[in-house]
């Protein structure tokens, strides 16, 4: 007789071997070691911060960077901890991507395409009317066979965000040759 089990039909197979006798997942630690530096980095970034002169403000501009940095070192610290002790994130399904197909390179070109002559012509056209056709744009090359539709949504979105940022928030978005009218 061999050492081997026998594995009989309708029983349970064997686990697979253990993944945490392979060791720590050093890919879990590089990502622990790199939140734990732009923790530093949020620190470090403000220690010669001054505060404003007017002195409105009670916590001053160190302190959200601060409590961001110090929260950032905490979770590196419990996700090495945690990545030492064996614990391991679970593998990707998938989810509705197939892997063996090569990336549509030609969609990519498209969609940086686009972005790049949004950013050409925000300036002189306004973002009212360069937000619309990047949406339209954008909606065309992943597979929207509507333009009107999709200018319409579009227009509707850049118009609705422009308000949203210039009245709202009080930044100034270029409204391009659209200025004195929106």
């Amino acid at each position: 007789m061999t050492d081997s089990p026998v594995i009989r039909e309708g029983a349970p197979v064997p686990d697979a071997p253990d993944a945490a006798a392979a060791g720590p997942d050093r890919a879990q630690l590089g990502l622990a070691a790199l939140v734990a530096a732009v923790g530093i980095f949020c620190i470090a970034g403000t220690w010669n911060v001054q505060a404003g002169f007017s002195g409105a403000d009670p916590l001053g501009p160190r302190f959200l960077p601060r409590v961001v940095g110090l929260a950032l070192i905490v979770l590196a610290v419990l996700l090495a901890v945690a990545t030492l002790r064996g614990d391991r994130g679970e593998a990707e399904e998938g989810e509705d991507v197939d892997l063996s197909h090569k990336p549509d390179w030609m969609t990519v070109a498209q969609l940086a395409g686009i972005f790049a002559l949004n950013i050409a012509l925000v300036d002189f056209l306004g973002w009212a009317i360069t937000g619309a056709l990047l949406f339209a744009g954008v909606a065309r090359v992943l597979g929207s066979r509507t333009w009107i539709r999709d200018l319409i949504i579009g227009a509707v979105l850049s118009v609705g965000s422009f308000y949203a940022f210039y009245v709202g928030l009080g930044v100034p978005i270029p409204p391009g040759i659209l200025d004195g009218i929106l």
